[in-house]
């Protein structure tokens, strides 16, 4: 049986591993890579059901010798057992369901269900920023799966926007559980793990050795969900800058701001939840319970037993918007004005996610290469010269343009 080089055309179909793999799953194309393992398009020679297949090579040779090698064999076993633990009963809806797992000499071979729109993170790249109504439904399936986990003594410690995958209906499902771990007595969390801009202060500190805290436990997550809350709603995280150290000390002193213009259109709900999820004290910090309840989540439902009439609220909806424009315009004011578009521009949310998706779409294979290339660096820019500055020098450009056109023509003229 033939071995595969994973740098090989991401098209080619048919590919075989292991006799192990091969003899019940036909391996396809390339769906992403990890430091440690390829993830494929697979499908079952007897159903043929498609899956994702996570392939990672335990052999060593591509990780740095066999000393490494064990490290992944053994993060990767402590993932398949907190697979199957979630999936105890009747699991949860929102976490990755692991359809199989097969053990050859050289390769370990995870199948997942597939999940066909991807990652959330290129969901938000094509997108640029959500709506609070997006927003909701996505955090509120986050927020109850790691709830979920909590409740299982697990805490996943890698929560982010590339983690959390959309199947064909944009339903979540969180996954790569390698840097999970389980709570049991005795057991103290110390090790620095996961992705910079999403690490919670209690981690940091720990692994620096400040204030005296020797562990972290399950409140990392609920961080993570406020990092990602902020990321959807306005498309860049709270924490972010190019030097390193400055943003690790911006996250363990709990320094963002809900910053104007991206902010400005959003209500004061999903600024007060991200701002009781953020908070550098994990004591103060809410639960994955709790925030479930916070008012952000409470939405008014249509009490049982009453009839829908879409017709009379579409005929509401249409005279309180008739009656805004109306109020509007007896205030004297415009919806849009040109006056404001000339002086700020990116102020303008329609103009502004415009030019943020025109940017995302030239750099959209830039963000995914790693660290040093993070999305935020796309909002990290500002312009050089003050518009209202270049406004006025292009007013008194074009008012002297005639005249020096009129003396040199007379000039001319003279000669």
């Amino acid at each position: 049986m033939m071995t595969v080089d994973d740098n090989q055309d991401e098209t080619d179909f048919g590919i075989e591993y292991d006799d192990a793999f091969s003899s019940k799953y036909m391996a396809k194309h390339i769906l992403g890579r990890g430091v440690s393992s390829t993830v494929r398009l697979c499908c079952n020679r007897n159903t043929n059901e498609e899956y994702a297949v996570k392939i990672i090579d335990i052999t060593g040779q591509n990780h740095g010798g066999d000393n490494r090698a064990e490290a992944i064999q053994e993060e990767y076993r402590n993932e398949i057992l907190i697979l199957n633990k979630m999936a105890e009963g009747e699991g949860h809806p929102n976490i990755i369901a692991l359809i199989d797992f097969i053990e050859s000499p050289t390769y370990f071979f995870l199948v997942f269900e597939l999940c066909h729109s991807g990652e959330l993170f290129d969901y938000l790249t094509a997108v640029i920023t959500l709506s609070e109504k997006k927003t909701r439904a996505i955090m509120r399936s986050v927020i109850s799966a790691v709830a979920y986990i909590h409740s299982h003594n697990i805490v996943h410690r890698d929560l982010k926007p590339e983690n959390i995958l959309l199947d064909a209906n944009l339903k979540v499902k969180i996954s790569d559980f390698g840097m999970a771990a389980e709570l049991t007595e005795g057991v103290y969390l110390r090790e620095l793990c996961g992705t910079p801009g999403y690490m919670a202060p209690e981690m940091l500190k720990c692994s620096m050795g400040l204030e005296n805290i020797s562990s972290y436990g399950q409140k990392i997550d609920l961080w993570a969900c406020g990092v990602i809350m902020y990321t959807l709603l306005v498309g860049r995280p709270p924490f972010w800058h190019r030097k390193k150290m400055l943003m690790l000390r911006a996250i363990m002193e709990g320094r963002y701001r809900f910053g104007s213009p991206e902010w400005d259109d959003i209500s004061d709900t999903p600024k007060d939840l991200i701002s009781k999820l953020l908070v550098v004290d994990p004591k103060l910090r809410l639960t994955a319970e709790e925030a479930l309840e916070h008012p952000f989540f409470q939405q008014t439902e249509v009490p049982i037993g009453t009839t829908f009439n879409a017709r009379r609220k579409f005929k509401a909806a249409c005279l309180v918007v008739y009656g805004v424009v109306r109020l509007r315009h007896y205030c004297g004011q415009r919806i849009i004005s040109p006056h404001s578009i000339q002086e700020n521009p990116y102020g303008v949310k329609a103009i502004r996610k415009a030019l943020d998706g025109c940017a995302f779409n030239i750099y959209r294979h830039w963000v995914k290469k790693g660290q040093g290339q993070d999305r935020a660096a796309l909002f990290a820019n500002s312009p050089k010269m003050d518009i209202k500055n270049l406004n006025n020098s292009l007013s008194s450009s074009q008012q002297t343009t005639p005249t020096m056109s009129r003396s040199s023509s007379t000039t001319g003229m003279a000669t």
